[in-house]
């Protein structure tokens, strides 16, 4: 991967029931004991810390259960025991209020009425589908006109617009994923960002955009190669309950029905209109596409879904600086999994996590460590933050970003972990989105000590950058970075690099099978904690305030946020 890839894709499993007076009311004995860590960042500490937040125990850590709160709890247990205060005015939580939403499956239906006849595609093998609209739970829409919109998007930097000269107010729009021009053999570097995916290409994009129009529905057709993954991660990853941040307005400005079909049911649905898929997506990757109207095509759907309101929290430590103490290092992971399935096939219905996240929650448990017994302590105060509800669409991170607990302009800059592999030593490191802030600069400096260097993200198509908790966080302006492990290893190359992150992402990634493993090889991930120390203990002593590069689209929000900055 980067296994990056499918960040903040998936959604809350139908067993997370929220049980808000019941979080953590289990016997702490039942939960994995803390292990005996020592201050250097080493194998041994990374490992036990990881078995022990991925242990059966916290049962797939899902946000708003019994289990999942209390792995919460251990965390923020862990950054006492180690010697890291408290972030949020004595506590080591930020709540975060949350809604899950549950499709009754069995008393929902969709259909596509066409004149061949009626569409039932089968959930969740051929459709998936629900409403993040929480005022009560029943949502219907009647006879939708269909609209094929091409990939949805509307990006006049790019002189794009996939809605011009249609009305889809109250009608369904059919939306590819990914980018325009982002399949092609020899991507144009100026068309869109080429090979790279940009935020258009992600599906979240694509659902807001069509609320902006005014749609019934947003149904997106997914594809393996340009979505990145398998049928069986939209499958399993939105068949059960879905969370969004509490709202004022209970979500009504969003589209009423969200989903996605498989590419051969969208295929049948275009051939039944008298259209052919494949002519219309070429179509739809040139400029003057125009929306089609598929004639005589309609949706029908009734969901009746359950809301409920839930607790959880993200984790938030701090070691405090000493000459500047308002300043801010931020280090982040989120601490959330899947949960438990209960209808998944054989006798394991636990996601673990070992890797996504338990991995990053480790990681930045040892490099808290770390800062912990430093001498000198830093001048600037660094942070640790552990997100919930990352699976569930970035939730923790984007509150926190609408919630800052310090000024926006007064955090430094940030390092996000997520789904890190255990592989070899390396001859570089993976920043995902390179070319995006001077923070890479800083790490460039820092990994000269081991002989290595940075690396292009190698799979930029598949939009990694914008799928993880950093991106929140970038939105309000603060520069993160995003390192990815690496890909050229000393041991095999970057063939044996490729190799591991395909492994994970088809045998592993959000499966039961993301379990812990005591034969892991830890030495990559070790060096590169020791590197991404070194460049959170260069910002929190040094008077660098990092900017995104001339050109990112978020340099203009950062220099508005810090024109306000006083030092």
């Amino acid at each position: 991967m980067q296994f990056r890839v499918l960040r903040g894709f998936a959604f809350l499993t139908a067993s997370l029931v929220a049980a808000p007076a019941a979080l953590c009311a289990a016997p702490p004995a039942q939960y994995p004991a803390h292990p005996e860590t020592v201050a250097a960042i080493t194998a041994a500490d990374l490992s036990a810390r990881d078995k022990a937040i991925s242990d059966d125990a916290f049962q797939g850590r899902g946000p708003g259960t019994v289990a999942g709160e209390a792995a919460a709890q251990w965390i923020a247990d862990e950054l006492k025991r180690i010697g890291v205060a408290p972030a949020n005015n004595g506590s080591y939580f930020q709540d975060v209020p949350a809604v899950n939403i549950t499709l009754d499956a069995a008393k929902s239906n969709l259909v596509f009425k066409t004149a061949k006849g009626d569409l039932n595609p089968k959930f969740p093998d051929q459709d998936v589908y629900w409403t993040p609209q929480f005022a009560a739970g029943h949502v219907s829409v009647k006879d939708s006109p269909l609209v094929f919109v091409g990939y949805g998007v509307v990006a006049p930097e790019y002189g794009w617009n996939d809605y011009a000269g249609v009305d889809v107010k109250g009608k369904t729009v059919i939306i590819l994923i990914n980018d325009p021009g982002n399949e092609d053999k020899t991507p144009d570097p100026a068309f869109f960002k080429g090979k790279a995916m940009t935020y258009y290409g992600r599906w979240t994009y694509k659902y807001e955009e069509a609320a902006r129009q005014g749609a019934a529905a947003a149904i997106i057709v997914h594809e393996t190669v340009p979505a990145a993954y398998g049928w069986q991660v939209v499958r399993n990853s939105n068949s059960g309950a879905k969370s969004w941040l509490d709202a004022a307005n209970k979500n009504a400005n969003m589209v009423p029905v969200e989903g996605w079909i498989t590419h051969e049911t969208a295929g049948d649905l275009f051939h039944r209109a008298g259209l052919d898929y494949q002519t219309l997506k070429a179509a739809a990757n040139k400029h003057g596409f125009k929306a089609v109207a598929m004639k005589g095509e309609t949706l029908s759907a009734d969901l009746n879904s359950t809301v409920t309101h839930i607790k959880t929290r993200n984790v938030v430590g701090m070691i405090k600086g000493t000459t500047r103490p308002d300043e801010v290092v931020l280090y982040t992971a989120h601490w959330d999994h899947l949960g438990v399935k209960p209808d998944v096939a054989g006798t394991d219905k636990i996601y673990n996590g070992a890797v996504d996240n338990g991995m990053g929650v480790s990681s930045v448990l040892e490099i808290a460590q770390a800062f912990a017994h430093a001498k000198p302590r830093p001048a600037r105060s660094v942070a640790f933050l552990f997100w919930t509800m990352e699976e569930q669409g970035l939730l923790g991170s984007q509150y926190f970003a609408r919630h800052p607990l310090w000024p926006l302009n007064k955090i430094v800059g940030g390092i996000n972990f997520d789904a890190n592999l255990p592989e070899g030593t390396a001859h570089d490191m993976v920043v995902v989105g390179n070319g995006a802030s001077q923070l890479e600069d800083i790490l460039a400096a820092a990994l000269k000590s081991q002989n290595r260097v940075i690396s292009p993200d190698p799979e930029p198509e598949k939009g990694s950058f914008y799928r993880s908790d950093h991106i929140s966080l970038a939105k309000v302006g603060v520069p993160m970075l995003y390192p990815g492990g690496g890909y050229d290893l000393v041991d095999g190359g970057k063939a044996a690099g490729q190799k591991l992150r395909d492994e994970y992402r088809t045998r592993h990634y959000h499966q039961p099978s993301d379990e812990w493993n005591a034969k892991w090889d830890l030495s990559g991930p070790i060096s590169d904690l020791k590197v991404l120390y070194k460049v959170g203990l260069d910002l929190a002593n040094g008077d660098q305030w990092p900017d995104w590069y001339k050109g990112n689209e978020f340099r203009a929000i950062r220099d508005k946020s810090m024109a306000a900055h006083t030092r």
